[in-house]
């Protein structure tokens, strides 16, 4: 009997130790609103989901994120979720749990007032748990997620929560190779008897030498930098040049459509903007090493151009400036720039006689975002001021001008933009103008009228997203179902490329790299690019390394944001976290992007058909930028986690028979 009892724990199974949800270290939740909260809402209120309430549990918003480290010795995962009572019936979200690499829950949609859904999972062998919620397809506000007395069985050591798996950053683009490719837009648009200049863009190794047949007498070329420089002819038309670049190993010719009228901005704009790294710290010499890092980086070379200071240049109404106290204009109402700008037309000048362009910023307010001078009663003296500097870009952000418009009309919402508009088209410049004002009163249905070229179609992406790429993807797609708007001369912009080593509005570092992964980053600019949006970076300059400048610099990838026919991508498919777009181009091809907005590794793919194609399509790779084996009804590939595919497809035209 002694021995009998002795034998019997052998076969015993040991009762599983408990661990609440909301036990794990939450620093490594991340949410789309406020911050996690343990047995409360996330509004620190009792839990209570379809009015039952629940005593344990944790509160959190979407879009949330968490990694929980299992190890193979969890059992078991129990929870009951939904959308807390306290949002009045509002809000509507979807919860889902991984495991490994595949759902296992999906809550559906769930709204304000439905009743709480059961979570019961078993875990066995388990290595990695991920709980999810996002919005109900309708953005996040009023998404109180409720994870109620959620809690994990387990066997030894406790689940810990993670930050998300590491992800190499590789380098997707081959190097440019010693021979000469010219790359750029393929047309350029510039207005009768202005100031022409334009530096051609060409990968390859230096010394180079630049040809240029068909340019028109006025515009001169510089053979050695490559640098057209001049008037534009006195009489609309358009001239075809045939450019060329040469060097000891080998040579590249491409044609280029100069068009002399009115529209400006033919190919969405591309340069650097100095507000999210450098805010009010910014300085002219700043400016000046951001010109001279786009040419020694390359940037330059695949068509990056325009250099432009942000907010913060002016002088700030009384302050106690260096140069000029706190008067922001001269006796003549002249603006004046603040002691960090000693020489404004110096500045504009070197970033000139690089072959670069210089843009510049200001408010139709009386103050500018940041409370500096802005230009409210003193327009024209402004307009006149900018071209008197040289510049060639003007961003005009609403900010303080909402204390002028009377009302919310459009028209209001209009006037300051109709009125820089018509003073920038009088100047004897060229001065591309971008409307920042947020999307408001549908601009991209007038902007163009206005005499804009693009403008802002949603609020800030800014930096303050704990979740970066979700930043990126949802102003990403709102800005997506705008593409009827687009077009040469008139392009939406969803802000800035928030890529590579960022800043920070509130503190005095130099900044930090950006949270976004590297496959995150390479989807973010084919984003872009397939939305033919603005391509202006906005990151630290002085540190573009390998990764950033890959990201940043494949010809194969730009020439998608900048085809002549200026058609925006369309979203053929978005379901499933799965989002596939596609941008008709000027040569009958078709560019397409397929994103795995998952956050899992898995299989995606899709049919020609989904496209329009049909027949055996040449299939190309942009971001290896290696030809595929050719599409002949259906691709697919395995994606990592917010991975993407960029590809190009030609109909494949079959020789003459033998």
């Amino acid at each position: 009997m002694n021995a009998l009892l002795l034998i019997l724990p052998l076969f015993q199974t040991s009762a599983p130790q408990e661990l609440a949800l909301g036990a794990l270290d939450l620093e490594h939740l991340e949410q789309g609103w406020g911050a996690p909260r343990v047995d409360l809402s996330v509004e620190g209120k009792p839990l209570s989901i379809g009015g039952r309430a629940f005593a344990r549990g944790l509160g959190s918003h979407a879009g949330s994120r968490l990694w929980v480290e299992l190890d193979g010795r969890a059992r078991r995962f129990e929870a009951w979720v939904g959308v807390d009572d306290e949002t009045e019936g509002r809000g509507s979200l979807r919860f889902r749990v991984v495991r490994d690499e595949g759902v296992v829950f999906d809550s559906g949609v769930m709204r304000g007032g439905d009743a709480a859904a059961r979570v019961e999972l078993e875990l066995a062998g388990a290595r990695l748990l991920l709980l999810l919620t996002d919005g109900g397809g309708d953005g996040i506000d009023y998404d109180h997620a409720d994870w109620a007395e959620a809690r994990f069985l387990y066997d030894g050591a406790p689940p810990r929560a993670a930050p998300p798996p590491a992800e190499e950053k590789v380098l997707r683009t081959p190097p440019p190779g010693p021979a000469p490719r010219l790359s750029g837009p393929r047309v350029y648009g510039a207005r009768p008897g202005r100031p022409f200049l334009y530096r051609i863009p060409a990968t390859g190794d230096r010394p180079m030498r630049f040809a240029a047949d068909g340019l028109p007498g006025s515009i001169g070329l510089d053979p050695e930098r490559g640098v057209l420089a001049g008037w534009a002819p006195v009489g609309a038309g358009q001239h075809l040049v045939r450019l060329r670049a040469e060097n000891a190993e080998g040579a590249d010719t491409r044609e280029l459509r100069i068009v002399v009228g009115e529209t400006l901005a033919l190919t969405p704009p591309m340069g650097w903007n100095s507000w999210y790294i450098h805010y009010d710290r910014v300085t002219q010499r700043h400016m000046e090493d951001a010109a001279e890092a786009m040419i020694a980086s390359g940037m330059a070379d695949v068509g990056y151009q325009y250099v432009n200071i942000d907010d913060c240049w002016m002088v700030k109404p009384g302050s106690d400036d260096p140069l000029h106290g706190g008067a922001p204009r001269d006796e003549d109402g002249r603006l004046l720039a603040n002691g960090k700008f000693p020489d404004m037309k110096g500045m504009v000048d070197f970033i000139h006689t690089l072959g670069l362009k210089a843009g510049t910023y200001i408010s139709p307010g009386e103050l500018t975002c940041a409370g500096y001078a802005g230009s409210l009663g003193h327009e024209a003296e402004d307009a006149r001021r900018f071209a008197e500097w040289g510049f060639d870009f003007l961003k005009y952000d609403w900010c303080s001008y909402g204390r002028v418009a009377v009302d919310g009309s459009r028209a209001e919402l209009r006037k300051p933009y109709d009125l820089m508009g018509g003073l920038l088209r009088g100047l004897d410049r060229d001065v591309v103008l971008n409307l920042c004002q947020y999307g408001m009163g549908e601009v991209w249905e007038w902007g163009a009228d206005a005499g804009g070229h693009s403008w802002r179609t949603t609020g800030d992406l800014g930096l303050g997203a704990q979740d970066p790429f979700q930043a990126v993807l949802g102003i990403g797609l709102r800005n997506a179902r705008l593409h009827e708007f687009a077009g040469p001369g008139r392009w939406n912009d969803p802000d800035y490329l928030l890529l590579g080593w960022v800043g920070s509005a509130f503190t005095m570092g130099e900044g930090q790299p950006t949270r976004m992964s590297g496959d995150e980053q390479y989807s973010t600019m084919s984003l872009w690019c397939l939305m033919a949006a603005p391509l202006v970076f906005s990151g630290d300059m002085a540190k573009l390394d390998a990764f950033t400048l890959n990201v940043l610099c494949n010809p194969e990838v730009i020439e998608v944001d900048q085809d002549p026919l200026g058609r925006q991508g369309q979203v053929v498919r978005l379901e499933d976290d799965a989002l596939l777009m596609v941008k008709p181009m000027a040569d009958g091809s078709v560019a397409v992007g397929l994103f795995n907005l998952a956050e899992y590794p898995r299989e995606l793919g899709f049919l020609a058909a989904e496209l329009g194609l049909s027949g055996p399509q040449r299939l190309r790779n942009l971001w290896h930028q290696h030809d595929l084996e050719d599409l002949d009804g259906e691709y697919r590939e395995r994606l990592g986690r917010h991975d993407v595919r960029l590809l190009r497809l030609w109909p494949r035209v079959e020789g003459p028979a033998d």
